[in-house]
């Protein structure tokens, strides 16, 4: 059976988007059973409006705190069966009670390699930083900010006078690579974690050599 995802998203929703893509074309072995985000009038909205995905849309503002909010969103996915949450975007830090009721199910991807450069600004800032190598790390999710352990990351080297935007293509790119294998390997039921250690058990596929001068760890499979 395929793995009930849902995809909370705050903005354009090109992560979102790379799920959908690999889901409709049958490499990714999921049912997005619904997407929730937090900001009318996000891009994201649209998408899953094209792609026939059921999206909720629950404005933050309209409730009086975060854990009140929280709550909602946990009834939301709860009523349409989520076994795996994936934050895509998502601009709002989760409360004890969400992680409480997924524990163990809620991942997000951050554009940088964590512990380095944490934060809602971390691509920026390492680039800023004049960092050499960055790229991209997809984690669990923990009640400190980018602090769980990471599932698989992405280098991704920095050119010479590369301006910020152009850097951040290139690891959006990344993203949308490595996002969707890690969540192959959820519905494989293939992650295994020892405290802060995340191990991939082998399957089938193929690993795929790297198409540029960036690493990937653990490498990944055919279809990605």
């Amino acid at each position: 059976m395929p793995l009930n995802i849902a995809i909370l998203a705050s903005g354009s929703g090109s992560n979102a988007q790379a799920m959908i893509d690999k889901a409709a074309a049958g490499v990714l072995d999921v049912n997005i059973c619904c997407i929730v985000c937090n900001r009318p009038g996000a891009g994201v909205i649209e998408r899953a409006r094209k792609a026939g995905v059921t999206c909720v849309v629950l404005d933050h503002e309209e409730f009086a705190d975060r854990e009140s909010y929280d709550r909602e969103v946990v009834q939301t996915l709860q009523e349409h069966g989520t076994q795996l949450v994936v934050l895509a975007g998502y601009m709002r830090m989760l409360s004890t009670a969400f992680l409480d009721a997924f524990s163990g199910r809620v991942i997000n991807i951050h554009p940088a390699l964590l512990p380095s450069f944490p934060g809602v600004h971390g691509g920026v800032d390492a680039c800023e930083y004049g960092v050499k190598i960055s790229g991209c790390t997809v984690h669990f999710v923990e009640e400190k900010m980018d602090s769980g352990p990471v599932i698989i990351q992405a280098a991704v080297p920095v050119n010479p006078d590369e301006e910020v935007d152009d850097l951040m293509q290139r690891i959006h790119a990344m993203e949308h690579r490595i996002y969707p294998q890690a969540i192959q390997w959820f519905a494989q039921n293939r992650i295994n974690v020892w405290g802060r250690e995340v191990h991939v058990a082998p399957g089938k596929a193929k690993t795929v050599a790297p198409d540029g001068p960036w690493l990937v760890w653990p490498p990944l499979e055919e279809g990605f």
